[in-house]
């Protein structure tokens, strides 16, 4: 069953506040970042929770799934893309999706601009880079970054914004912390380099977010705090 309303409005004050908490530790603004609940495997009620909450984007992993949703409700939410696009699902999460946080390759920019350039908007997207050189996650290596965001600013509907990564899963906080300051250290690097503020950090989760808010996260995405375990597909 899924939780009740009153359930999630207390989970998203409890992250909340510790987003807050965090963000004064690391003598920043509160405002300075963004919670981005996380909707997969969770029902279309997910997102009208979000929306009643105030909240503004929900982010989603799958194509087909946040489709699904969409025609469930109306929610006026943005909905993000924040897992594995497979090519061949380029043009349709560039019609789906408000911004797409995982591109990874070169190879999905030709779709999305054509795709964006028939819908006659310019998509916002991130770059997803494997920061912590996790053999198991998605992203462009630290090194191919660089020539990642010269192909992408040169697709006239794609507009990057900045840049997302995933920490290896350890029970080693420093392990994200470092692969977090890493993206930092790489965005930091590609704004003075190409002259383009890259201003979105989207880095850290239930597990870790404390850490991204530490090392410069602008938006952290939290699933599991904030919904409850993940309710197996189909069910």
């Amino acid at each position: 069953m899924f939780l009740s309303y009153e359930a999630f409005r207390a989970a998203a004050d409890a992250i909340s506040k510790a987003i807050v908490e965090a963000c004064i530790e690391a003598g920043r603004r509160p405002g300075e970042v963004q919670l981005l609940p996380v909707t997969k495997t969770q029902p279309a009620a997910a997102a009208d929770y979000v929306a009643r909450y105030g909240l503004p984007a929900v982010g989603e992993n799958r194509v087909q799934e946040a489709i699904e949703k969409r025609a469930q409700t109306q929610a006026s939410v943005r909905w993000e893309l924040i897992g594995h696009l497979q090519s061949n699902k380029a043009r349709i999460a560039a019609q789906q999706f408000d911004r797409i946080q995982s591109v990874d390759r070169a190879k999905l920019l030709d779709p999305l601009d054509r795709a964006a350039a028939e819908l006659g908007k310019t998509l916002p997207v991130l770059l997803q880079v494997n920061a912590g050189r996790d053999p198991a996650k998605f992203g462009a290596e630290l090194e191919d970054a660089p020539q990642l965001l010269e192909q992408a600013l040169g697709r006239p509907h794609l507009r990057v914004e900045g840049l997302m990564t995933i920490a290896p899963l350890s029970s080693d906080p420093e392990v994200a912390r470092r692969t977090f300051a890493a993206l930092r250290t790489l965005r930091d690097e590609l704004a003075a380099r190409f002259g383009v503020p890259l201003s979105e950090l989207s880095m850290g989760m239930t597990s870790d977010f404390r850490v991204a808010i530490a090392e410069g996260s602008t938006t952290v995405r939290v699933g599991t705090a904030l919904f409850g375990a993940r309710a197996a597909l189909g069910q």
